[in-house]
């Protein structure tokens, strides 16, 4: 082969990696008004919720190069910033005036509309060795977690705990219960809880901290003089005090996918239907069925929630402190909100609504049922300026609904193992971040023992009636609807950097391959001519 007709070869292929460039740059470069469109917003609020918010938050800049910035510094902060216009729109597990508070925190006078954004379940992450090993399948009750919170449980190996837990030889060391220090609605939302379920206990411990002989519910937990709580402000602090390897014996209530992320396990809570669950993906969508909604659209706190039918659910499937979080968005252009921000939230609401629930399950959280994306889309037109690129249900790649809108999860959800029934008998696998590590039990199932007792959707209720329930309770469309969802698929406006560095690749491979074959051919007629290479 010639050198010309190497030179042709080489420039061909040289060719073919301008063209696969430029198709790259074709596709990934967004034309300067649409980027223009799109102004930058800032947030702040919920610990609870800023792990699915984080993401999300990365997945649209990386996809459409939104900026959108969020500080997690608590939803009462959240909800003050938002209310000073300071900040363009705040997440809170709580709506502003809520009914019980024992602190002032009125309604702005800023316009707003409350938005779902994510379900969840306030777990109870937990360090705690027996003979210098892990135990991760600890099982509390509900009057049990009360009474530690309230320091009227001091000690791992009090006979209420032991009552729980018939297969654990607890050790006689202190709890040191992990308490949020700033305002926070992971708080309120436990609060609101042991309020409700266990008044006797909360009351006292009020008490006891000089808050009165009622107590409201709170978004500071109390802290009572002389005992062994510890105040760590936001989500990540307590949860790191607690996975310190040198915190043995500390427990505290944050949302569940810390624990996940920390490796660390979370109680099993006894719930109404008699067993111990932990607050996966399909328990809490199960638990929300139960869960009353403000569907009142001219309710100036249209959907919000009344858990007490989630506290209370038989189903054996259900995790008691399961809730959703808000978004609170700005319905006038007060503030400086102006129409490119308003294009960015609405479209950002578009997207976690719909696409970013996809990865709710991997994240620690729970997907939205349809009848709340459903009212979040119709709260997300109100955002001035806003011009959502999903407007409805039809066109929402929602990995929870199914073709007909029935409820999915909710149906399938796996019962909880018979170990995991009140009883002598107690499971070995662990819960959360540390499902892999067992812990033997002197009266435990064996491995596996997560197995349904009866097999997806099987549960039956009270008279014999089907668990998974019709929804009736919460109105027509209110079927929680979650999980089974395909791989996340966002949807493109340019390929993205792994594919682009993937064809520059193989244009890059292209082109060795259309030259090391003439240049060896030369090589070799060189040498057997004797005359060298021209290079």
């Amino acid at each position: 082969m010639t050198r010309h007709s190497t030179s042709r070869q080489v420039a061909a292929a040289l060719g073919i990696v301008l063209v696969l460039t430029g198709v790259i740059q074709g596709a990934t470069v967004r034309p300067a008004d649409a980027a223009a469109a799109h102004a930058p917003i800032s947030g702040a609020g919920s610990t609870w919720s800023s792990n699915a918010l984080d993401q999300w938050i990365r997945n649209v800049f990386s996809n459409y190069q939104w900026k959108i910035s969020f500080g997690a510094n608590g939803s009462s902060a959240g909800r003050q910033e938002f209310a000073n216009g300071t900040k363009d729109f705040a997440v809170s597990e709580i709506p502003y005036d809520l009914a019980g508070s024992d602190a002032a925190d009125p309604r702005p006078t800023r316009p707003l509309a409350y938005m779902p954004i994510v379900a969840g379940g306030t777990a109870f992450m937990y360090n705690l060795q027996i003979g210098g090993r892990r135990v991760t399948n600890l099982r509390l009750s509900g009057e049990v977690v009360a009474k530690i919170f309230a320091n009227q449980i001091t000690v791992w190996n009090d006979p209420a705990i032991a009552a729980d837990n018939p297969g654990l030889k607890l050790p006689a060391i202190p709890i040191v219960p992990v308490v949020r220090s700033d305002g926070s609605g992971t708080t309120a939302q436990f609060t609101t809880w042991m309020r409700q379920q266990h008044p006797n206990v909360w009351n006292k411990f009020c008490q006891a901290a000089g808050r009165g002989s009622s107590c409201g519910i709170t978004s500071n937990f109390p802290i009572v003089a002389g005992s062994r709580a510890i105040g760590q402000s936001g989500s990540n602090s307590v949860a790191g005090y607690v996975a310190n390897p040198q915190r043995v014996g500390s427990i505290t209530y944050v949302e569940y996918s810390y624990a996940l992320n920390a490796r660390y396990p979370v109680a099993k809570v006894l719930n109404a239907g008699g067993y111990y669950t932990e607050p996966t993906a399909s328990n809490v969508a199960v638990a929300l069925l139960g869960s009353r909604i403000n569907e009142d659209p001219s309710s100036r706190d249209y959907l919000t929630q009344n858990l007490t039918g989630v506290y209370n659910s038989t189903d054996p499937r259900t995790y008691p402190l399961s809730s959703y979080s808000y978004m609170i968005v700005p319905t006038t252009s007060d503030y400086g909100f102006s129409a490119g921000k308003g294009r960015t939230l609405a479209d950002f609401a578009s997207y976690f609504l719909c696409e970013g629930q996809q990865q709710a399950e991997t994240l620690g959280y729970s997907p939205l049922p349809i009848n709340l994306v459903q009212a979040g889309q119709a709260q997300m037109l109100k955002i001035p300026g806003g011009d959502p690129q999903v407007k409805g249900i039809n066109q929402c790649n929602n990995p929870t609904f199914s073709p007909d809108g029935s409820n999915r999860l909710a149906n399938t959800a796996p019962l909880p193992a018979d170990c995991d029934k009140v009883g002598p008998i107690q499971c070995t696998k662990g819960t959360g971040g540390a499902q892999d590590t067992e812990t033997a039990t002197s009266n435990g199932a064996a491995g596996g023992d997560d197995a349904a007792a009866g097999g997806p959707g099987a549960a039956a209720g009270p008279g014999g009636e089907a668990a998974a329930g019709d929804g009736s309770e919460i109105g027509a469309d209110a079927d929680v609807v979650v999980a089974v969802a395909d791989p996340q698929s966002l949807p493109e406006k340019g390929l993205g950097i792994p594919l682009t560095v993937l064809m520059v690749t193989v244009g890059a491979a292209l082109l060795i391959f259309a030259m090391v074959p003439p240049l060896a051919g030369t090589r070799r007629r060189a040498r057997r001519s004797g005359v060298p290479p021209p290079w």
